[in-house]
């Protein structure tokens, strides 16, 4: 139905509600989805912090590792020291130069004894840092297992339903290009502050669809008469006869059945 200027409201209402009904039939096929793709995304986000978490302890085992040889080599280093100021003392000319010598290769002992502790302690901090990899490692192939029996759930549901959700948001974007941009806009706002995104409904049982709250009959002949647009006054939705939608419905129905 192209813009004009003499389009009836009640091709107006049409028109809105032949929008609604594609609307919520794609609504209907992402709620087949249901949380399956949050669900992915985290468990993608959750191997992906795992990983880094993996690297991570294992360049922090690399620097440990480069911090031992570091210390075997200061021991290297203080050996050769040792047995060097020993050659000396064999030469000294007195007691000072002995008793200095003396407190020189205590102290490389010191520097030998200081070095091998920190090696033990940097191989308890290389054991633990193993043992939580290994446990990283089983939840990290855990949750792999996981993300990928989701993705498999999501990829056959979107296998399924895919084709005809892109269909139907096209021909959703077609309709729109034929409603006024402010009821357009009233539509979107509607759907957006209400339950289940239903802006348009029918008059049931002299109710609007899904509200326990009675319409009074002459408010319900003006709706009947599609003379102008009326919306409820507890939900805000605007409000088509029982009528106009059935006719609707079946229209859609035949489209629904061509996608």
């Amino acid at each position: 139905m192209a813009k004009k200027n003499d389009v009836t409201v009640e091709d107006k209402l049409r028109a809105l509600y032949d929008l609604q009904l594609v609307d919520s039939r794609i609504d209907e096929i992402r709620n087949v989805r249901g949380e399956l793709p949050l669900e992915v995304e985290d468990l993608e986000d959750e191997v992906a912090g795992l990983s880094k978490r993996l690297d991570k302890m294992d360049a922090d085992i690399e620097v440990i590792e480069n911090d031992i040889k570091s210390k075997k080599n200061l021991i290297d280093e203080s050996k050769v020291t040792m047995k060097k100021y020993a050659e000396q003392q064999k030469n000294v000319r007195n007691n000072r130069e002995f008793n200095a010598l003396s407190k020189e290769v205590e102290f490389q002992e010191l520097e030998i004894e200081l070095a091998e502790k920190h090696i033990k302690e940097y191989r308890a901090q290389i054991e633990q840092k193993k043992e939580v990899i290994e446990q990283t490692k089983e939840r990290l192939d855990e949750r792999k297992k996981h993300l990928e029996h989701k993705k498999s759930e999501l990829n056959e549901i979107l296998a399924e339903t895919e084709k005809e959700e892109q269909a139907l948001i096209k021909k959703s974007a077609e309709f729109e290009k034929n409603i006024e941009d402010r009821l357009v806009n009233a539509y979107k706002r509607i759907r957006s502050n209400v339950k289940n995104g239903l802006a348009i409904v029918p008059v049931e049982r002299g109710a609007s669809g899904g509200s326990y709250f009675t319409i009074p009959p002459q408010v319900i002949m003006e709706i009947a008469g599609r003379k102008k647009i009326i919306t409820d006054e507890h939900s805000g939705r605007i409000l088509v006869d029982e009528e106009l939608a059935k006719e609707e419905q079946e229209k859609m129905q035949n489209l629904f059945a061509k996608v």
